[in-house]
């Protein structure tokens, strides 16, 4: 097959591609690609509000030998993937499906992203793609590198199905302490009146005449 992306069909981002507010279940349809060691990063921005990444997942269209994935997420360098801000490495077995795997990235609102998988050598492994922003390809890759390598192919109007699952930052933990040379959440902050433990609300602190808030 051929590494070209054709026949714009069923894959929609924001449902089943790029970032998602919840993860997709449901056979995308779509049209194949050839997704063994290749690269494929689909374009996208991140949701107002959302600044983690818990999951990422992918689909694979054919039953092929067991084989790693890596899923991943590269900063925007001028209109093509960049730098790497985070990835995982998980197993595709050997049936055709949804594959997916847990992560904690952190990412920035309101930004421009690209969602990115690889497939290992695995007798002829097919992926899905549909209707997008753009798809940027890189042809005989053994991972997921950083910085991206560099695209073979740039296909504007595509999408691969390929997602990132986000998740708001919770209330009260945007603040961290060091511990250990280990950052850590702060998840609640209290202060002591009248020998009683009290929730802080809110932390702000003055910064040129301008109060900044550190924590809520």
């Amino acid at each position: 097959m051929s590494n070209t992306l054709r026949d714009i069909m069923a894959v929609s981002m924001g449902t089943n591609s790029g970032f998602v507010t919840a993860a997709p279940s449901a056979d995308p349809g779509g049209s194949n690609m050839t997704a063994e060691t290749n690269a494929w990063a689909a374009k996208d921005t991140s949701p107002t509000g959302y600044t983690k990444v818990t999951e990422l997942g992918c689909y694979i269209d054919n039953a092929t030998a067991a084989a790693d994935i890596d899923l991943g997420i590269y900063e925007d360098s001028g209109g093509a993937p960049g730098n790497l801000v985070g990835k995982i490495t998980i197993a595709k077995g050997t049936s055709a499906g949804w594959k997916s795997g847990s992560c904690d990235i952190t990412i920035s609102a309101e930004t421009t992203y690209w969602i990115a998988m690889q497939v290992d050598s695995s007798s002829g492994c097919n992926g899905n793609y549909g209707s997008g922003t753009q798809a940027d390809g890189a042809y005989a890759v053994s991972s997921l590198a950083d910085p991206w390598p560099g695209s073979d192919t740039t296909n504007p109007g595509l999408t691969v199905c390929a997602y990132a699952l986000v998740s708001a930052a919770d209330d009260g933990t945007n603040s961290q302490i060091n511990i250990g040379d280990s950052w850590k959440e702060v998840a609640a902050a209290k202060i002591n009146i009248g020998d009683a433990w009290k929730s802080v609300a809110a932390i702000r602190v003055n910064i040129g005449d301008a109060w900044k808030e550190v924590f809520s």
